[in-house]
């Protein structure tokens, strides 16, 4: 078999770069689906979106005969379910009505209509007399002033809720309808475009189909049905992510676990050399010390016990024992007694798998520099009539195959924190060391590659993608619950 044939399947698998597509791109069209890793999704700006969504709203409105402003209330507060919304409005309608802040007997016009009656009215919040065209209720009849509603809704706006805006009476639960926060906002251009903006979010934030790319500052909102955690690639930005979490994407790792995970690196990883270097643990009750002064001689807060800090010996005889404190042993027993105390060995596995997941993470940037030498090296080839540009691409293939590779290898360590000792994750660790080897035998390869090694590097290209798609299969594809 020649090079060419060789490598021909892992060519059509990985023409486009891991991260990013140089070639052109429509607008907002469908991305490419090039592998199991990737969701059927679409591309949609906010008028597509909100296409989708007054289609949701007309399907419920026809199905159960109620205003847009209640059909569309009652869908956001259900994941935009109509077949669970009809189930529910059989059942109990006022209950459901209810359960959303709609008191029964909507009236849209009355919702934001000045109330009637008296000339003047005094408003509960300020205590302040005003005359009844400046005075708004909800349909659970609590009336208040323009100006008390205005700096409510402002400052809820200011809280990020835009969707469930309550009542401001203590006990009320009704909320208030996007007609009359509008209503009230009506000389707030600002305040109402601000408002706009949070409500569309809400309703996309709640939808179980939609995601907000999480570009900076990209509009784009990717449209999926996908169950699994898959990834999309958005056709503005570029920018890839999980279909559904919006994190980074992160196979083999579930959703819920790289949320933890996350979680747990923001709360530990800025203390978690600070404890390894600064405290050590009792050698009576095992309780975490940290040493605040510079004496030795250290007393135990919670068991009282006294003992040596650099040799963890009892005090009461380590006053004929500075000798043994101070020579270096190659395995001193009450040290290794201190590394079992449970507290430490979570810190331990913790740092563990924390330094292997970092350390992938600074490979992947630093190998960004290496593919950037790759297309320089490939450019300066073809100008020295040293072979044809795709005569070089493989170069080029292997780079990406070997951020590809490492992109996996990086989301393998929160996956492997998080399970439970058992013969599968002895498989999982296994297979993981397996590609850990692959992976660092092709980055070896790619830095040193020339016009000699393109069989040697297509080799090891293909043994390294096999270990990542059948580590993935078997710990991410074929799980219920990824």
């Amino acid at each position: 078999m020649d090079d060419e044939d060789e490598n021909m399947s892992l060519e059509e698998d990985n023409d486009g770069d891991y991260y990013e597509d140089d070639g052109e791109m429509d607008e907002l069209a469908m991305p490419k689906k090039d592998d199991m890793e990737d969701a059927e999704c679409e591309c949609l700006d906010a008028y597509q979106v909100e296409r989708i969504l007054n289609e949701t709203v007309a399907a419920l409105v026809e199905s159960a005969s109620i205003p847009p402003a209640v059909a569309r209330m009652l869908l956001h507060a259900n994941e935009w379910d109509v077949t669970k919304l009809m189930e529910m409005l059989r059942c109990d309608e006022n209950s459901t009505l209810a359960a959303c802040g709609i008191v029964t007997g909507y009236d849209e016009h009355r919702n934001r209509s000045p109330c009637s009656g008296n000339s003047v009215m005094e408003c509960e919040v300020c205590a302040c007399d005003h005359r009844k065209e400046t005075m708004r209720q909800l349909n659970c009849g609590h009336k208040f002033c323009i100006l008390c509603w205005r700096a409510h809704i402002e400052n809820r706006l200011s809280d990020g809720i835009a969707s469930r805006i309550d009542c401001m009476h203590s006990t009320c639960r009704s909320l208030c309808t996007p007609a009359f926060v509008l209503d009230v906002l009506s000389d707030k251009p600002a305040l109402r475009a601000k408002y706009e903006n949070f409500l569309f979010r809400d309703y996309v934030e709640s939808h179980p189909h939609l995601k907000f790319c999480s570009g900076k500052d990209c509009p784009v909102v990717v449209f999926s049905k996908e169950k699994k955690a898959k990834r999309v690639t958005c056709t503005n930005c570029q920018t890839s992510f999980c279909v559904r979490c919006g994190y980074d994407y992160h196979a083999p790792t579930r959703c819920d676990v790289i949320r933890k995970w996350l979680i747990k690196c923001a709360d530990d990883s800025e203390t978690a050399n600070y404890i390894s270097a600064h405290t050590k643990d009792c050698p009576q009750c095992h309780s975490c010390i940290e040493k605040n002064g510079g004496c030795n001689h250290m007393q135990c807060a919670k068991c009282r016990h006294h003992f040596c800090w650099m040799c963890f010996g009892d005090w009461k005889t380590h006053g004929s024992e500075y000798y043994e404190c101070s020579r270096y042993k190659e395995n001193p027993s009450v040290a290794a007694e201190a590394n079992h105390v449970k507290a430490r060995r979570a810190l331990e596995k913790y740092l563990h798998y924390f330094e292997r997941y970092e350390n992938h993470k600074r490979s992947l940037r630093l190998e960004e520099q290496l593919r950037e030498k790759i297309r320089k090296k490939i450019d300066e080839k073809v100008n020295e009539h040293d072979g044809t540009w795709i005569d070089w691409q493989y170069l080029h293939r292997a780079a990406t195959l070997l951020t590809k590779c490492r992109y996996t290898l990086q989301y393998t360590y929160p996956f492997a924190y998080y399970m439970e000792s058992s013969s599968s994750k002895n498989l999982f660790e296994y297979q993981q060391a397996q590609l850990e080897k692959d992976v660092e035998e092709l980055a070896w390869d790619v830095e040193r590659a020339d016009s000699n090694s393109k069989s040697v590097l297509s080799s090891t290209m293909a043994r390294a993608e096999h270990r990542r798609t059948v580590l993935l299969h078997d710990f991410f594809f074929s799980s219920s619950d990824s």
